[in-house]
């Protein structure tokens, strides 16, 4: 009787074990997804933001906000997890000199025996755009 409960604690162990690796590694894989993108999608709406006329006339880089906010959110919501809720925050947009500061907010949910836990995600980018002279 004794070398049955060990058995059935090593099994739970190992259930359990197996759910925390589970949940910590949809936890990192999520994290690193989410900033990854974050940093592609910025530097590449700002690429597409760039006033073209204006440094045509003055040789000023300049970014046109509206346009950089529209460029961003179509190109998160391209490649970002359908699963997920996603709050994207501008912190603050420069047009010149180009400088944007853009927040992602997300969550991770588990579930463990009868609780919901959740996770909350924040990747914050602050970018710069530069170009060789």
């Amino acid at each position: 009787m004794k070398e049955s409960f060990w058995g059935i604690f090593v099994v739970f162990l190992g259930v359990t074990a197996l759910t925390l690796i589970v949940l910590f590694q949809n936890l990192t894989n999520t994290d690193q997804h989410n900033s990854q993108l974050l940093e592609e999608v910025t530097e590449a709406a700002m690429k597409d933001s760039i006033d073209y006329a204006e440094y045509r006339d003055s040789g000023n880089l300049k970014i046109n906000r509206e346009k950089f906010v529209e460029n961003f959110v179509r190109r998160y919501a391209e490649s970002a997890s359908r699963s997920r809720n996603y709050k994207i925050l501008f912190y603050d947009i420069n047009e010149v000199p180009p400088k944007v500061s853009v927040g992602v907010k997300s969550g991770v949910v588990g579930v463990g025996g009868n609780e919901q836990i959740t996770f909350d995600l924040n990747n914050k980018v602050d970018a710069i755009l530069e170009t060789p002279y």
